[in-house]
């Protein structure tokens, strides 16, 4: 059996009674934490500019565009709600041999599951079905070495959670992910050197894309296969061969990967976190940064080589290249003891102060901190040196919000407060609250979009 066929028998197979309570947890959780993200990032321009173009579009099956009563068309909106989910890089992560955002998924499948008047069981449901699919596939290859970027394997799990809910069998099942695959493939340019809009907007691509391969493969159509292991096929032209095994996937002999996602903490790429916190620490002790006469980190190879690379980290023209700079991250937390979405504005990455600052900051990578990676550690640490002769350092493995050091219920509602207030109010934060913390009793997703409108 190709695999391609293999992952569909496997979603096609998915009942909402596989899940267990524990998972349902984690499920909420990070739908309330990515609908947070969301709704705090409606005013950003790429925002902005996804609704405009998706504001043309109508369709007689429509989804909603969060925030707003207007509807557009399930690949549209999967668009902007995805780049919503993403824009400030503060939705959740899970680090493997490729690394992924997994709560990405949610712009598909939330846009996708109320066009279809699903429930909220089947987004619950959809939802960790695309966050195992997703996973697994970023445990068997590295894509971003060989220069593809990590959403492409957001085709599959999109394709296939969107396929799941449009009540599809295998066979077509089948055919969305062999259309999906083969025409949608991402450069892994998107995050390398000076980063643009794209780098928030590039899964919510590849889920549009998936979702329109789905709804194709409905009709009948059908796409090339074997599309992993075929003469042109992804093995050779962009993961190397992997197997996987969908008897070791959540409901058959193991548990759900939801659960082992990484919820953030802090605005800012995953491989950061630790630096933050160990900063976050050093300036406590630090007092005054104008004393600082150097500050040396030293991460693992994923953090080092995604942030601390590129010279552009130390002079980030955009937010997007500042929310993905270990120096300018780091830099921050020492400077300001804080590290939030304002951190990111022209102002301050512009600033002559800042960006002096950021001359003291050396980043190298770490081979015991790499050794550690990601199981045993997201490590990073940090050294600063005083002017005065002090020399200040301090470590962090695994930062809050790490399944081994996680945040509570009531952190994570508290992030989806800060996020949100001043777009729907308390009373109107309270019901959506409610409702997300019951979704598996939601019989109809628009009660919920409802409280999400900006006011």
């Amino acid at each position: 059996m190709y695999l391609a066929e293999e992952l569909s028998r496997y979603a096609a197979s998915l009942r909402f009674a596989d899940l267990d309570g524990s998972t349902l947890s984690e499920a909420k959780r990070r739908t309330i934490d990515a609908i947070g993200c969301a709704i705090g990032a409606y005013n950003e321009t790429p925002v902005r500019i996804a609704r405009t173009v998706a504001d043309k579009t109508s369709s007689r099956q429509p989804s909603p565009i969060l925030g707003t009563r207007r509807k557009t068309s399930p690949e549209a909106a999967t668009f902007v709600n995805g780049l919503m989910i993403r824009y400030f890089d503060f939705n959740d992560t899970y680090l493997s041999k490729e690394p992924a955002h997994p709560s990405d998924n949610l712009g598909a499948t939330l846009s996708v599951a109320e066009s279809l008047g699903a429930s909220g069981k089947d987004l619950l449901l959809s939802t960790v079905l695309a966050y195992e699919l997703q996973c697994r596939l970023c445990d068997a290859a590295d894509i971003r070495h060989r220069g593809w970027d990590h959403v492409c394997y957001g085709l599959v799990s999109v394709a296939l959670a969107a396929a799941r809910l449009m009540g599809l069998g295998t066979a077509k099942m089948t055919e969305a992910v062999n259309i999906a695959l083969n025409a949608h493939i991402a450069m892994r340019q998107v995050r390398a050197g000076e980063l643009s809009m794209w780098k928030g907007s590039s899964f919510s691509n590849a889920a549009r894309n998936a979702v329109f391969a789905a709804s194709l493969a409905k009709e009948g159509m059908t796409g090339p296969s074997p599309i992993f292991e075929g003469e042109m096929g992804f093995f050779k032209q962009v993961s190397g061969p992997f197997e996987l095994d969908t008897e070791e996937f959540g409901g058959r002999r193991r548990g759900f990967k939801i659960g082992e996602t990484y919820i953030k903490y802090f605005p800012a790429e995953y491989h950061s976190q630790s630096a933050v916190w160990a900063a976050l620490e050093l300036r406590k002790e630090l007092g005054d940064p104008s004393e600082v006469e150097s500050v040396d980190v030293a991460s693992h190879e994923a953090g080092y080589t995604i942030l601390g690379k590129d010279p552009e980290k130390w002079r980030p023209t955009t937010k997007e290249t500042a929310d993905h700079s270990l120096p300018y991250i780091v830099g921050m937390a020492l400077l300001e003891g804080k590290i939030e979405n304002s951190t990111y504005a022209p102002t301050k990455f512009r600033n002559k102060k800042t960006l002096d600052f950021l001359k003291k900051i050396t980043v190298k990578e770490d081979k015991r901190l790499t050794a550690l990676y990601p199981n045993e550690g997201i490590a990073n640490r940090i050294t600063v040196r005083t002017k005065s002769g002090r020399t200040l350092e301090e470590e962090v493995i695994f930062p809050k919000g790490h399944p081994k050091n996680p945040l509570t219920d009531g952190e994570v509602e508290q992030k989806f407060r800060k996020l949100t207030k001043r777009f729907l109010g308390e009373a109107r934060t309270d019901e959506a609250l409610s409702l997300l913390w019951s979704l598996e009793k939601v019989r109809d997703l628009s009660e919920l979009t409802a409280t999400l409108v900006v006011k």
